[in-house]
């Protein structure tokens, strides 16, 4: 039977009063069926399903219920992600709304089903991500956040990979019009616009783009990707504007020059979800006795400075402007050494200690900052970790087949070289990871990161191994999902 597709989208944006609304948000989905199986597909402009933000844990099972009940779609088949835009403050529709509005985007595309092909490819945008986690000189991470300072520069050593790829999923009508088209990108949805008010951020842009350009009514659905420790490439910018319009713009035109070059054709669907339990982390508190007593012999290497910062700034520009003859012109220093005096460069010497100190203090302080936002985040897991009384965490994972192409889920921030590892071993010509999906339990970073520092592994809930039995799940689901027949149907 011929592969059957409709779309539709809600405004999911909150309507509270004093909220300032830069760009709309949208529940948008997709929704196919080849006869057989029926899937949704459903991209959310928001900060996670359930978990943190605005969507609350039982978002999930009332959607599917309703849209198994009322739209006879299986509750397994539906795939619900979160872009994981972060503007501060609240997002969303109220709760109630949520269900219904995303209800409602599901049962439009539902009754706007019309015969399709379909086809996967990838594009490339390696110029708007950069991986977070600086690799330190004594082999540890050291994690770029806004919420405390960036490292000395002489410390690190190099930097972690990146996933410039752009996993696509073209339908178009019968006649050629394009449909849809759903792109799957890894990064971190943070800089926002410079009012700072409500964004669908840079992703929103890039939709934008992309439904523009192809006209005839496309829509363009994000799926966010394994970005748990990619940033904006300007994140910590400090002089330029705030602002991730122009790299949705670049993400657009991107994702577009992949859509051109795809042919689509017959497209079989298949589906498997299932759900795992994934090991709690029993180190927390001994993680927060080491952060204390770091915290601790930081402190008492802080001593005996004669500086202030009023005092030290000018010294400092001082003596880097002229590092060779800082106090004085160089025919006064000449003028010294000609009669035998040392008085310039006595003081030259003790100034230069002085700063030397006062520099190791504020480097000392920057690591004091990090430690104590370790020690607030361990804090609140070690909570949530008790509060659950039991040491494991329900995990939905879930593989769809749309021709060759195969989306596969996690309920957690994946950072990047465990999405790269599930790709290149995917049995498939093209996998798309969407992570953030179906859930969320925070950040899932690489089993050997948990002995390096950074603030992944820190705000997590999960044991290290938590990676095999996952990807264990996920490499059997994609297997079980039926293989595409060689070239069928393209046109």
């Amino acid at each position: 039977m011929q592969l059957r597709a409709g779309v539709g989208k809600s405004d999911i944006t909150t309507n509270r009063e004093g909220v300032f609304v830069s760009d709309r948000l949208y529940a948008k989905a997709l929704v196919l069926d080849d006869g057989n199986t029926r899937v949704a597909l459903i991209a959310m402009d928001a900060l996670a399903i359930g978990g943190i933000g605005d969507i609350k844990d039982d978002f999930l099972p009332k959607l599917r219920d309703r849209i198994e009940e009322e739209l006879h779609i299986p509750g397994g088949n539906v795939m619900v992600n979160a872009s994981h835009t972060h503007p501060q403050g609240r997002l969303l529709c109220e709760d109630d709304e949520q269900v219904e509005r995303t209800f409602d985007a599901v049962r439009q595309a539902l009754e706007r089903m019309t015969e399709v092909t379909a086809g996967s490819g990838f594009g490339r945008e390696a110029r708007i991500t950069f991986n977070r986690n600086l690799r330190m000189q004594d082999g540890r991470h050291w994690t770029v956040r806004y919420a405390h300072p960036c490292p000395p520069d002489g410390e690190v050593a190099g930097i972690g990979p990146i996933d410039p790829d752009i996993g696509v999923l073209r339908i178009d009508r019968m006649d050629g019009r394009p449909l849809a088209v759903v792109y799957n990108f890894a990064c971190h949805l943070l800089i926002g616009v410079p009012d700072r008010g409500v964004t669908a951020n840079f992703a929103g842009f890039a939709s934008k783009v992309i439904e523009d350009q192809l006209g005839h009514g496309a829509m363009a659905l994000f799926v966010q990707g394994a970005g748990g420790d990619l940033l904006e490439l300007h994140f910590k910018d400090v002089n330029r504007s705030r602002n991730c319009e122009p790299l949705g713009t670049m993400l657009g035109l991107s994702a577009l020059e992949a859509v051109r070059n795809i042919r689509t054709g017959a497209a079989a669907l298949s589906v498997c979800s299932e759900t795992i339990r994934l090991p709690r982390r029993t180190d927390i508190a001994e993680r927060i006795a080491e952060r204390l007593r770091e915290q601790q012999e930081l402190l008492a290497s802080m001593r005996s400075t004669c500086l202030n910062f009023k005092s030290f700034l000018p010294l400092y520009l001082k003596y880097a402007l002229n590092p060779e003859h800082p106090a004085d012109y160089s025919y006064r220093y000449m003028q010294e050494a000609a009669i035998g005096a040392n008085e310039l460069t006595t003081m030259d010497a003790h100034n230069r200690s002085n700063l030397d100190a006062y520099v190791r203090n504020i480097h000392t302080m920057e690591r004091l900052i990090r430690i104590q936002e370790d020690i607030a985040t361990l804090q609140v897991h070690l909570q949530l970790n008790r509060e659950a009384g039991e040491p494991f965490i329900p995990a939905e994972v879930q593989a769809i087949r749309i021709g060759d192409c195969a989306l596969l889920t996690a309920p957690a921030e994946l950072l990047v070289e465990v999405g790269l590892k599930l790709k290149q071993a995917s049995p498939f010509e093209h996998t798309l990871i969407a992570a953030f999906s179906n859930g969320y339990m925070h950040y899932a970073p690489p089993a050997e990161h948990y002995d390096k520092g950074g603030y992944e592994v820190t705000e997590c809930l999960l044991a290290p191994e938590w990676q095999q039995a996952y990807e264990q799940k996920a490499f059997e689901l994609l297997d079980r999902l039926d293989r595409p027949a060689a070239g069928a149907g393209e046109r």
